[in-house]
């Protein structure tokens, strides 16, 4: 007769005396852990994005200020130039540099020549005007590629040429003064009292008759040079013309990337001739 194991007893406890609950369903202290662990992780990550919050909003709301990091402009032009070997008192702490340029409508006498006001085109670097000046200095204004010839009134214009006798080096000496537009830019004034200023985009020299008209007209902004030591001048009512010899007349002209027009607008201010 075979022999048979006998079955254990059924709802008994177990040999430690552990005996299993049956009025739960399996698997409920699982999920029951499942979920506390779930409910903290959220509450977790829910306090740590409050406080991450919190702490960004605290510089702002502290500074009240906008940010104080600024683009730094280069140091004032002017010396107008380092005078060549002539010898020229300089004015030294002169920034003369203008970097809003005034806008004005076209002067008729510009349109009446056909000229119209150029849109601003690139143009070379501009720095911040400083605040203390001198209120003039005494010099002549001598061209870079014609370092013989200087600026020159003859007749009803201004000219590039060289010196000759006492009067015309007279003719050739200006006071540079503060622009009668704009004290950040310059002026300049004849021996006999005269300004010079642009009319037909040519440069003249006439009596300040007071208009408006006549104080842009007169007004010139020095800018930075390819050359050490000159300038450009920039038209204050014509932003983007700017002071140049051609077939040796000063004249307004719109800027442009040839090195012929960048040597023809580059002056230093020397010595005066007189």
């Amino acid at each position: 007769m075979p022999e048979t194991t006998p079955e254990p007893p059924r709802n008994q406890p177990w040999e430690n005396g552990w005996s299993p609950d049956t009025s739960r369903a399996p698997g409920t202290r699982r999920l029951w852990l499942a979920g506390v662990l779930a409910l903290s992780t959220i509450v977790a990550c829910a306090t740590a994005i409050a406080v991450m919050d919190r702490d960004s909003d605290r510089p702002s709301r502290a500074s009240g200020t906008p940010s104080s990091a600024v683009a730094e402009t280069p140091p004032g032009l002017i010396s107008f130039a380092t005078p060549s070997t002539n010898g020229v008192t300089t004015p030294t702490d002169k920034s003369g540099q203008s970097s809003a340029q005034t806008s004005t409508s076209p002067s008729p006498h510009d349109s009446a020549a056909g000229g119209s006001k150029p849109s601003k085109s690139p143009k070379p670097h501009t720095s911040s005007p400083s605040h203390s000046k001198p209120s003039a200095v005494y010099g002549s204004m001598q061209s870079v590629n014609y370092p013989d010839r200087y600026w020159h009134v003859s007749g009803d214009y201004v000219r590039l040429d060289p010196p000759a006798g006492s009067e015309s080096r007279q003719d050739s000496t200006f006071k540079v003064v503060k622009g009668l537009a704009d004290s950040a830019c310059y002026s300049f004034a004849t021996h006999d009292g005269k300004y010079l200023r642009h009319r037909d985009f040519l440069l003249r020299d006439e009596p300040n008759d007071g208009s408006y008209l006549f104080k842009q007209d007169a007004t010139f902004c020095p800018r930075a040079s390819a050359y050490s030591g000159a300038v450009m001048l920039e038209s204050v009512n014509y932003p983007g013309r700017f002071l140049r010899h051609q077939n040796f007349q000063l004249k307004l002209d719109s800027y442009q990337y040839n090195d012929g027009y960048v040597a023809d607008s580059a002056f230093r201010l020397v010595a005066g001739l007189a």
